[in-house]
């Protein structure tokens, strides 16, 4: 009989029990599954975008980060280096100039062997212009023929027996006594007149025709040239300018 209730009382316990573990009061399935990894944070570049970028884009970043966080831009040596070497090309820059214009040949040549024993490298061109001819020395032309007339003959007693009626440099004609080349016989020629009692004037004369120029590259440290280094003979007049040299495409001085 004890042992009867000893196995009912157990059966009862194993009922019991059963029916406080379906209740829930053990662990439910979804309580007992596991729980999800808590989420952590992760560095840029283990992200796989990061891991798939080349090495040479992640030091660029690391590089933009660390000028970023001692205050300055990433991009200042770039900018630095830019500079630099945008003055570097400036100073290498060649300036090419032009000496001119030159009557003829022999004047151009002359003056690029100047030139050549300077330790240039002349290019002689030639161009469509006016150039300096010469002073001229003449004579107004009084109104009256009469009055022309007397001036010729006493020129030409006087010994300036080349004396021409033409055009003056403004309107009206006047007296030409001679186009020199040489300051020495332009003034000559002044005095002579002047001895005469006459007061002559003067003028620059111009041509226009073939004229010729001379282009040659400065160094950087140059300096621009004196034409009167290029001067032909000895008393010779040359009026020559120097000026930057024509573009390819732009018209001929």
């Amino acid at each position: 009989m004890t042992l009867l209730k000893s196995i009912v009382v157990c059966l009862v316990l194993a009922n019991v029990g059963y029916f406080l573990w379906a209740r829930g009061i053990a662990k439910t399935p979804e309580a007992a599954a596991p729980s999800a990894p808590a989420a952590s944070l992760k560095l840029a570049s283990e992200s796989p975008e990061a891991a798939r970028q080349p090495s040479a884009d992640i030091g660029d970043t690391a590089a933009g980060s660390a000028a970023a966080g001692s205050g300055e831009s990433a991009d200042a040596p770039r900018a630095e280096t830019a500079a630099s070497g945008g003055a570097a090309l400036l100073t290498n820059v060649k300036r090419c100039i032009s000496v001119g214009p030159f009557r003829d040949v022999s004047e151009a040549a002359h003056a690029a062997t100047t030139l050549r024993g300077g330790g240039y490298d002349p290019r002689q061109r030639v161009a469509d212009g006016d150039v300096w001819a010469g002073v001229w020395v003449y004579l107004q032309l009084p109104a009256s023929r009469a009055a022309a007339d007397q001036i010729r003959a006493k020129l030409k007693s006087g010994g300036i027996d080349d004396a021409l009626e033409m055009p003056g440099p403004n309107e009206g004609s006047v007296i030409s006594l001679g186009l020199y080349s040489e300051s020495k016989r332009a003034q000559a020629r002044v005095a002579q007149a002047q001895a005469l009692g006459f007061n002559p004037g003067i003028a620059d004369r111009k041509r226009t025709g073939n004229v010729y120029w001379i282009d040659i590259d400065l160094k950087p440290t140059d300096g621009l040239l004196n034409p009167a280094d290029l001067q032909g003979e000895a008393g010779r007049i040359v009026r020559l300018e120097v000026k930057g040299c024509p573009s390819v495409s732009g018209p001929t001085p």
